[in-house]
């Protein structure tokens, strides 16, 4: 079985990797519902679960920089391979935590920031992998496969998680968990990644690891056209965590009286337009000019997805805007994903893109943070009846609990289209597929394999 599984093709092994990360990730949605919903009985407040976000990324800015130059030096098959086994240890300290009545708040935090240690390595690996896999033409395609699997987690893992509480309890579910990351590291030992062809500015780049740290922040700054994407995508995500990830499912199980199936639905619905946006990319494609997708798809998500969660207040209403603003994010993901690929060299793309992730996350914390209090202490108490802000703005979101949580929706609608369009305005970012060149245009240093 060995020996067939090294004989095959680029698309194909990136197919086998790609199922055996749909399967974690799906395992470690489980988990993550199942804990989310336990945090927040534990508590009753939006905080709890914005901080979960935040300390999620803390430990991922601190390691990005030394992770990309040694994702770029390693083998990146064994980085993924070592970073999985390392999120499956959180999981196991989770399960036995819980099964001896020791799980606690702050547990989940610090388990939290220490995945967040591993997925600075996995993910600048995974993408940079990608592309030594597959030709560029097929970089939507791949990407949009990446997009799918998010949406297949985002649909069946509350339904599972669901199906495991009612049978089993939380420890069930980390037991899946586990399985689900021993099949993700067995393909990844069945199969072998070509290494990239050392290019003009991955030879400029090797040095002590001070130089190479900063070799991905000098190559962005010096490309106009990704630094403005990079930012866009940086308000893009602040703007995200500050309601989309920070406080939706808050404000879901506040307005329904905390009912966790009108939130399992609602995050269904959510997956379930995901996996309809990645099937169309990956079978589709995406507009010729992907610059589109990244732009115009991103203010278009804001604009009309975070606008009905704001003013809807059942759950039909919000799987209307889960399915729109869902739909969209695999294809502006998938563009904005490739144009990345396209310009950077493949030997090299560690250390970018991690850099390019550790900047265009690093507002995200900080969204995270501000959330709960934002939501608790400042929105909430004024949309309730009577609240300094009731009369200005019931009328739209309605008053009561919950309605704060809903005034944040509508800022972030109208922030967030207005930053993705603003794209455009520039000529750097607005052309970057034509006066940027492709990596492949330019010249190599001696075509041999980095070692």
């Amino acid at each position: 079985m060995f020996n067939k599984l090294s004989r095959l093709n680029g698309m194909q092994t990136f197919t086998v990797v790609w199922f055996g990360q749909l399967v974690s990730m799906l395992g470690t949605a489980m988990t993550r519902f199942a804990l989310l919903i336990w945090a927040y009985q534990q508590t009753g407040d939006a905080t709890t679960l914005a901080l979960l976000g935040f300390f999620s990324y803390i430990l991922f800015l601190v390691f990005s920089p030394i992770a990309g130059v040694l994702v770029d030096r390693w083998d990146r098959r064994w980085v993924m391979l070592i970073t999985d086994l390392g999120a499956g240890l959180m999981t196991l300290v989770m399960l036995i935590l819980y099964s001896t009545g020791g799980l606690q708040i702050w547990h989940l935090y610090l388990l939290e920031a220490l995945t967040g240690a591993f997925e600075a390595f996995q993910r600048p690996a995974y993408s940079a992998a990608t592309s030594v896999l597959v030709p560029k033409e097929q970089y939507a395609r791949t990407n949009g496969m990446r997009s799918l699997s998010e949406g297949v987690s985002q649909v069946f893992a509350p339904f599972f998680a669901g199906l495991v509480l009612h049978v089993v309890d939380i420890d069930g579910v980390m037991f899946i968990d586990l399985a689900t990351f021993i099949i993700a590291m067995m393909t990844l030992l069945l199969v072998r990644f070509p290494r990239p062809v050392l290019s003009a500015e991955g030879a400029a780049a090797r040095g002590n690891l001070r130089h190479e740290m900063a070799f991905g922040f000098r190559y962005i700054y010096q490309r106009p056209g990704l630094l403005g994407l990079l930012l866009i995508f940086t308000g893009v995500n602040l703007f995200a965590a500050l309601t989309y990830f920070g406080i939706m499912p808050a404000m879901i199980l506040t307005r329904s009286n905390g009912d966790e199936l009108a939130l399992a639905t609602v995050q269904g619905a959510l997956g379930i337009a995901a996996i309809i946006g990645g099937l169309v990319v990956s079978f589709i494609g995406l507009p010729k000019k992907r610059i589109h997708a990244a732009l115009g798809f991103t203010a278009i998500s804001f604009m009309f997805g975070d606008f009905l969660f704001a003013v809807g207040r059942t759950v039909p209403a919000w799987i209307v805007a889960a399915l729109v603003a869902a739909f969209f994010i695999p294809l502006l993901v998938s563009g904005e994903r490739a144009i990345w690929q396209s310009k950077v060299p493949p030997d090299v793309q560690g250390r970018v893109f991690a850099v390019r992730d550790m900047l265009r996350t690093a507002m995200a914390p900080i969204g995270y943070l501000l959330a709960g209090p934002l939501a608790d202490r400042v929105l909430e108490p004024a949309m309730a009846v009577g609240g300094s802000l009731s009369g200005s703005f019931g009328w739209l979101v309605g008053t009561g609990p919950g309605a704060g949580m809903a005034l944040m929706f509508v800022g972030t609608a109208t922030l967030g289209m207005l930053i993705s369009a603003s794209g455009y305005l520039f000529r750097s970012i607005r052309c970057i597929e034509e006066e940027l060149p492709d990596y492949d245009s330019l010249p190599e240093s001696d075509g041999v394999n980095v070692t």
